[in-house]
């Protein structure tokens, strides 16, 4: 069964604060990912894994190509459905 969307963020969100030490606070759906949250493009590919992992699904990269805030990941994803 595919997760919904308020599982996706809660998942991304404890991803994030466990690979990239970010802080929970600063895990709002309007954060940027490279200006808020110092997360690099590197970073996003290791996020998109693990969030394939998660979702057991294939994710194209290019789907990723306009991702730029933590709200814009969950939506990547929960379109996938």
């Amino acid at each position: 069964m595919f997760p919904s969307r308020p599982e996706i963020l809660e998942h991304t969100r404890k991803v994030m604060i466990e690979l990239f030490e970010v802080e929970d606070n600063s895990l709002v759906e309007s954060a940027q990912l490279y200006d808020d949250l110092d997360i690099d493009s590197i970073d996003t590919l290791d996020l998109m894994l693990e969030l394939k992992r998660y979702i057991n699904r294939d994710i194209d990269a290019e789907h990723f190509k306009n991702v730029r805030t933590l709200g814009d990941v969950v939506d990547a994803i929960d379109v996938l459905r």
